[in-house]
């Protein structure tokens, strides 16, 4: 894990869109454990691997108020990083991102994972998991998966 980050926290849609193409592994092997709720377990619903610890928010108050903006997975995530600084948060949904953004945190998104594990040489190509993103029909505009393509890969 970067140095900078004390946790790494992940809301639901990066553990689904990773499952779904059977690269969960990425996750663990770029930063080795992720933190997340209990909440974004359960939406998950499937058993997370062992490196994935699930981790209640403290702040009740603040949740609450996160929850009256964004869903019950992206508010417990976004109030997990707000209390774990440093952290990195994984969300994908633009309602959580500018959330986030608003409460500074730092995120970066499920693209955000592959290019770093593409520059860390965890993978060697983009282009194998997009085109699984695609064959999976995951709410991911094609355009940005073709515009990181032509920006990243030779």
């Amino acid at each position: 894990m970067p140095e900078e980050f004390k946790v790494v926290i992940a809301d639901t849609s990066c553990f689904i869109l990773l499952d779904k193409i059977d690269a969960l592994h990425i996750l663990h092997e770029l930063f080795n454990e992720i933190i997340t709720s209990e909440k974004v377990a359960n939406e998950f619903g499937k058993s997370l691997p062992a490196w994935i610890k699930i981790v209640e928010v403290k702040d009740q108050i603040f949740l609450k108020k996160l929850l009256e903006q964004v869903d019950a997975g992206e508010a417990s995530a976004i109030a997990l990083a707000s209390e774990l600084q440093p952290s990195l948060l994984i969300i994908d949904d633009l309602k959580g991102r500018k959330l986030a953004e608003q409460l500074h945190l730092t995120y970066t998104g499920t693209l955000g994972v592959f290019l770093k594990a593409r520059q860390e040489k965890i993978i060697t190509s983009l282009r194998p998991y997009f085109e699984k993103i695609r064959e999976i029909n995951f709410h991911i505009s094609y355009q940005l998966l073709d515009d990181i393509l032509k920006q990243v890969e030779d």
